[in-house]
């Protein structure tokens, strides 16, 4: 992915240093593949960290300004990816008549507190729609490559892509029309409509790349692949396979592997907010 050089965004708000560590003797490689459970299934952290084990304690970065250092590559990239993503939306937004009003994104490491709770790393990469900001822990991206064979920034720029995605549908209304429905719902039935939020924001991270590509040539080769494949390994039913042997479609909030691959593939095809309409199919 052709990024350095690149405007880096100025939303973004480093935490490391300033939450509290993941506590007792976990290693990175529990707590990773926690936090992919708890994101991608809905699995409570504590039942995968029963049956694995893992290395050593995450690292605290430090940051006294809120900004994150310059010689930090990582945060830069993170922070350089979602410039992108502002960019890409707020045309986007134009284009159709509207304002696009950009969300803040937080670098965490072990918990920080948010409008929808205290977030942790072992609940994953997240949106909160009542504060409009973006948390993610980067040991996330370590998961993606040592637990899941998933390489490439674009892979990772994909991840952040994702929950701008839902960024995005806060501003449009879904979210707020979602959690209604939601609540006179079943569980399966609320469950199902998670699933369809999930790829449609799948969908919006495709719609990002094409965007971004065309204005800024952003992609090189293999990475479309790359963002395949990680939406192919954090799918529900290859998540369930691998932490319990099984899967159970009604519990199932994220979208299969398959599904996953099928949404962003569209968004990316298209370029369109319009080709992204998970709601209005009969199976997502």
């Amino acid at each position: 992915m052709k990024w350095k050089g690149n405007r880096e965004s100025s939303n973004v708000e480093d935490r490391r240093g300033n939450g509290l560590p993941i506590g007792g003797k976990l290693g990175i490689g529990s707590v990773v593949i926690a936090l992919v459970a708890s994101l991608f299934f809905g699995v409570d952290p504590s039942t995968v960290l029963s049956i694995i084990n893992g290395g050593g304690p995450p690292s605290q970065a430090q940051s006294s300004s809120g900004q994150p250092p310059a010689n930090d590559e990582t945060a830069r990239f993170v922070s350089t990816v979602l410039a992108d993503t502002e960019d890409s939306w707020d045309k986007i937004f134009r284009d159709s008549g509207s304002t696009y009003q950009p969300p803040k994104l937080v670098l965490f490491s072990g918990q920080t507190p948010s409008a929808c709770g205290t977030g942790t790393a072992a609940s994953g990469p997240f949106y909160c729609p009542g504060d409009r900001k973006v948390y993610i822990d980067l040991t996330f991206f370590r998961l993606m490559q040592e637990k899941f064979r998933v390489s490439g920034e674009f892979a990772q720029a994909y991840v952040i892509a994702h929950e701008v995605g839902h960024h995005v549908q806060n501003m449009m209304g879904v979210m707020e029309r979602v959690d209604k429905a939601r609540r006179s719902s079943s569980e399966a039935q609320a469950n199902a409509l998670s699933t369809r939020v999930e790829l449609q924001a799948d969908c919006f991270a495709g719609v990002w790349a094409r965007n971004a590509d065309q204005a800024r040539g952003i992609l090189e080769a293999g990475d479309v692949e790359a963002a395949l494949n990680a939406a192919a390994a954090i799918g529900d039913d290859a998540l369930q396979r691998r932490s319990q042997g099984y899967v159970v479609p009604d519990s199932f909030t994220h979208g299969t592997s398959a599904q996953r691959v099928r949404w962003f593939k569209r968004g990316i095809e298209s370029g369109k907010v319009s080709a992204c309409n998970t709601f209005g199919t009969a199976q997502p």
